[in-house]
């Protein structure tokens, strides 16, 4: 039994392939979403259900995704992304926006 301000944890399959789940993901996030938060949330998370195009963002996966689930208890097509970065993970690297302006691939000077 989950206490009331402990959400549930869906643990449904994926109702469509990763690689569609993942190209409708970017594409919702770079049509409505990402002008929104890169200005003033670069290293967080947004989770994005791709079934509805709504989207949570929060300081960490479990944030975002909690909080996309409490306006979405059913979302089970869930896309995650680091805002500024290419990568919801990484090991080393520099966010994008340290970058210069040609791009994620070479720093600014």
């Amino acid at each position: 039994m989950t206490s009331p301000t402990q959400p549930i944890r869906r643990t449904s399959p994926p109702s469509r392939p990763a690689e569609e789940t993942a190209r409708l993901g970017d594409e919702i996030y770079e049509r409505d979403i990402r002008l929104q938060v890169e200005a003033d949330h670069i290293g967080e998370v947004v989770a994005i259900d791709v079934e509805s195009g709504s989207w949570a963002i929060g300081e960490d996966v479990i944030v975002a995704t909690d909080r996309l689930r409490t306006q979405h208890p059913d979302a089970i097509d869930v896309w995650l992304l680091r805002v500024g970065h290419r990568a919801l993970y990484h090991l080393g690297g520099v966010p994008c926006g340290e970058l210069s302006d040609r791009g994620c691939g070479e720093r600014r000077l």
